[in-house]
């Protein structure tokens, strides 16, 4: 996909996590997406998977480490072609696969049945080391919150991820500043994020999450470093591409009414429709 190919494919995922989240009535919309570009272009562009063959084993592997976004693995996985989009609506639904936190057993291109702040990116870490006990070549990649990082069994990862030298893995962190009970500086601040990595021995890069041109560019580096894992620090917008939902906390684990819903699915609307312009 080209640049336009995918600010239009992630506007589509935001269309179908605002859907997925207002027909459960609950659910975590706002970091789904600050996620939302990230996502599009680790599963249009950068992961080595299959929807026809979602358990080959030469595939990459993804862990959402932090599982209450499945809103946005979920979308994500349906553009893909792994599930049937019209099933986002099935979201949290007694019966439905699709299910508040993402589940390996049930659901086609989950790797890991997560949830459990802090334990995806150990997992994570475990696949890497398998890769390179086996001789694998496929890489494993984690998503991580900024408010998840406050908790210490992910540094005691990264601290035998970097002391492994690892560089098969790649950690993201979807720094959109807040959590479920404010600014993640003012509950337990975790800054300076890169100084913290490099010191486990990652490689670091700092990107806008947003700008598809730098997300690229971060991946390829990433690909292109041996001898130590890289972080990539990916710095967002909570909520971004909803108007009222940007920048607020409020909406980490909230679901849109209809009235709300209507305006979120208009905003993002006016996105598509500008870039269908370009």
């Amino acid at each position: 996909m080209n640049k336009l190919e995918l600010q239009k494919t992630a506007n589509e995922i935001r269309k179908g996590i605002v859907t997925a989240v207002h027909s459960a009535k609950s659910g975590h919309p706002g970091g789904s997406l600050s996620a939302a570009d990230l996502f599009t272009y680790l599963y249009f562009e950068e992961l080595n998977v299959d929807p026809k063959e979602p358990d080959k084993a030469d595939r990459d592997r993804f862990v959402l480490s932090k599982g209450h976004c499945a809103p946005g693995l979920y979308s994500t996985l349906a553009y893909r072609g792994f599930f049937p989009v019209e099933d986002l609506k099935t979201l949290r639904h007694v019966g439905s696969y699709l299910q508040g936190h993402p589940d390996k057993k049930h659901i086609p291109g989950v790797d890991m049945s997560s949830g459990s702040l802090g334990q995806g990116i150990s997992a994570a870490v475990g696949m890497a080391l398998s890769a390179k006990l086996s001789g694998d070549d496929y890489r494993v990649y984690t998503l991580l919150g900024d408010g998840e990082i406050q908790e210490g069994q992910v540094w005691e990862a990264s601290m035998f991820a970097g002391a492994r030298k690892l560089d098969n893995l790649v950690v993201i962190v979807d720094n959109n500043g807040l959590q479920i009970d404010g600014s993640v500086a003012d509950v337990c601040s975790p800054y300076p994020i890169d100084k913290k990595f490099e010191a486990f021995n990652f490689h670091v890069i700092n990107i806008d999450a947003h700008d598809f041109d730098q997300i690229a560019a971060a991946f390829n580096e990433a690909k292109e470093t041996k001898g130590c894992p890289t972080a990539i620090i990916a710095h967002s917008v909570k909520g971004k591409g909803v108007s009222f939902m940007e920048n607020q906390a409020s909406w980490h684990g909230s679901a849109p009414n209809d009235e709300q819903y209507a305006v979120a699915m208009a905003d993002l609307e006016k996105v598509g429709e500008a870039l269908c312009q370009k």
